[in-house]
């Protein structure tokens, strides 16, 4: 074999390889974070239960030290995810355990819920409108999706509990704070973007980098479909 074919066979092989890669990295960029999926009961074709937990460290994937959010699936597994799929016309019933610490607001405009039937939620069995970031253990996290008008701050706990959640994802055995509430999708199909308002990326430039801006941590989408 010549010099000339053998740099042919080599060029081929690595065009190859190259190739390989990339429809590797673009497949796994296409399919991550997951989404899951919510659908009706028969019962209650324009109502889904939606159940989540937010947490201090994720435990899992590159960045395991990072803040971030599980849902549960239609099998009951808790998915690293926050890309949530749910049909339009439909009310979305939220469950939301909160098993990380919390703190000061710096605007305390994000310690009121709006957006939800009664812009208001119900925070371990009471009904609550605003929350006082200023009182106990403060605000540890929000969900925020300005195109729904839906903002509601999650009450952080002590990050002295002698069973708190050191990754997760968690368990109800874990200290954890309760919190419902319950949002209507709209009339038409669309992606509404949603993150948390709280600068909880520690370790970046005024806690607003890292996980703040990473969809699967502390961003995602509800995805409203027909």
């Amino acid at each position: 074999m010549n010099k000339g074919a053998r740099i042919s066979i080599v060029l081929v092989s690595a065009a190859v390889a190259v190739g390989l890669i990339l429809f590797g990295i673009f497949g796994y960029l296409r399919t991550y974070p997951p989404t899951v999926v919510f659908t009706p009961s028969p019962t209650q074709p324009h109502t889904v239960d939606v159940t989540l937990q937010v947490e201090g460290a994720v435990g899992t994937g590159p960045h395991p030290n990072w803040v971030g959010w599980y849902a549960k699936d239609a099998q009951g597994k808790w998915v690293r995810t926050t890309l949530y799929q749910v049909p339009e016309k439909t009310y979305v019933h939220v469950t939301v355990y909160e098993y990380d610490s919390g703190g000061p607001l710096r605007n305390p405009y994000w310690g009121k819920i709006t957006g939800t039937v009664g812009n208001d939620a119900v925070l371990n069995g009471k009904k609550v409108s605003v929350l006082d970031a200023a009182e106990g253990n403060g605000i540890g996290h929000t969900m925020v999706a300005p195109a729904l008008n839906l903002s509601v701050p999650m009450w952080g706990l002590s990050g002295t509990e002698k069973t708190f959640c050191q990754s997760g994802p968690c368990t109800l055995a874990n200290a954890h704070n309760t919190e419902t509430f319950t949002f209507y999708t709209g009339n038409h199909p669309h992606n509404y973007r949603w993150q948390c308002f709280i600068p909880c990326g520690a370790g970046f430039l005024n806690g607003n980098g890292g996980p703040m801006a990473e969809t699967g941590y502390m961003a995602g989408f509800w995805k409203v479909v027909a």
